[in-house]
């Protein structure tokens, strides 16, 4: 048994990646080095207790110093980085294809046609200039530009 306890350790390793995939909050990834650096101490000859040792300490490692840095690092990305998909059609210009109220209507928004609503009770006339507020689904919110908010 202890001349495969480094392809246990292995096979291990690889169901943390598979479970990190899921989850993305890199509490399995930093697991699964700590069970790489295990199948490595087994596969040089380590017995069994010693390759539990290495891969708890591993782990904490890993949990305690690099995971905070990729949280931290993907958290300043996501905040400085560039907006995109239908959030970065906030703030835009649109302008009324059809007749827009709280029930619906449709917007061009960048040459795309939307379906769209005003927030109030308001009826927006065909060809009016508007500016996109918010997206809710697959329905951008709209106000007249002319609007201060």
């Amino acid at each position: 048994m202890e001349e495969w306890l480094w392809l246990w350790w292995l096979i291990g390793a690889l169901g943390l990646g598979v479970v990190e995939m899921m989850t993305v909050d890199f509490t399995f990834l930093m697991l699964s080095v700590g069970a790489l650096a295990a199948t490595a101490a087994a596969w040089l000859g380590a017995p069994w207790w010693v390759t539990i040792i290495v891969f708890a300490l591993v782990s904490i490692v890993m949990l305690a110093t690099v995971r905070p840095l990729l949280l931290r690092f993907l958290k300043v990305k996501a905040e400085g980085g560039p907006v995109s998909g239908a959030a970065a059609l906030v703030g835009k210009p649109a302008e009324a294809v059809t007749a827009i109220d709280e029930h619906g209507g449709r917007v061009k928004i960048g040459g795309d046609v939307w379906t769209a609503r005003v927030e109030d009770e308001s009826v927006v006339p065909v060809g009016a200039e508007l500016i996109v507020k918010a997206i809710d689904g697959a329905t951008a919110v709209v106000a007249p530009a002319n609007e201060e908010n």
